[in-house]
């Protein structure tokens, strides 16, 4: 099993950044239940767009969380925040990885 990053660039929908930053502890309760999620990682970049980078333990595991989250959290304040439209999710194996 290959550890892997899920990286996920996206935009907010107008006047919705403060609920989305204050609303975020849900999507990172549900991540830490989640098999395999090991560790998470969002910043905003100076041009106001977002990264959102997961830490799991294998692609498997990513996919699977994926495949679930807007089932399960689509509603809450965070996730109704991003615009649909704007959104790029990818995933790398990890080759190199300190502390």
């Amino acid at each position: 099993m290959t550890e892997t990053l899920e990286i996920v660039n996206f935009r907010l929908k107008p006047g919705t950044r403060a609920g989305f930053v204050a609303g975020n502890g849900a999507v990172t309760d549900w991540l830490a239940q989640q098999p395999g999620f090991l560790s998470r990682h969002l910043a905003e970049r100076e041009d106001q767009s977002w990264v959102d980078v997961v830490r799991w333990q294998n692609l498997a595991q990513a996919h699977a969380a994926a495949q679930r989250i807007m089932a399960e959290i689509g509603d809450c304040e965070a996730m109704q925040a991003i615009d649909p439209a704007s959104v790029d999710m990818g995933h790398a194996a990890v080759v190199l990885s300190t502390s």
